[in-house]
């Protein structure tokens, strides 16, 4: 089987922690993933930077896009904002996809940008490395339409006192 740059041997979380999905069934699972997809996409930022998000796993994260001029820096190239951004939110989503719960918040990111994207669709794709209580590390990289990563990144995201359930955008889809 063949591993992208991103595999790697993880443990979830304990299942009996009650700090995410794996404490219930998994139609309560499903319905986490399928509810954080919708908080995606209800941000407002998001009509900014048009992309689809899709909680592929319990600890698993991945957003499309597609790169467009409009996101050009005075270079012609696409601007860092767009690669912090879809980086930041694969991970966070990846790390959030565990907590069913509490929302969480980016406390710390480090990008490391590999290849300038001049346009075209763009996969990030986010995987939880470690925590599981109140702190979550978990990593993304971003791979243009020709199969090359672009850019990656490891951010840290903390519990915070906001519950997922009073987000007007944490809901089933209609």
């Amino acid at each position: 089987m063949a591993c992208s740059p991103m595999c790697r041997i993880v443990t979830l979380p304990d299942a009996g922690t009650g700090n995410g999905p794996a404490h219930g069934a998994d139609n309560g699972q499903a319905a986490h993933f399928r509810a954080l997809e919708q908080l995606y996409a209800s941000a407002p930022v998001n009509s900014l930077f048009e992309s689809s998000l899709e909680v592929t796993a319990a600890g698993l994260a991945r957003i499309t896009f597609e790169a467009r001029e409009a996101y050009y820096h005075a270079a012609g190239a696409i601007h860092g904002t767009l690669y912090f951004k879809m980086l930041d939110d694969a991970a966070f989503y990846a790390a959030n996809s565990l907590v069913s719960d509490r929302f969480l918040l980016t406390t710390g990111f480090n990008l490391h940008f590999t290849k300038p994207l001049r346009g075209g669709k763009v996969v990030a794709e986010g995987r939880w490395i470690s925590g599981k209580r109140r702190v979550f590390i978990a990593e993304a990289h971003l791979v243009d339409e020709e199969g090359d990563e672009i850019g990656r990144g490891t951010g840290t995201f903390m519990r915070s006192h906001i519950a997922l359930s009073g987000l007007d955008g944490y809901r089933q889809p209609d």
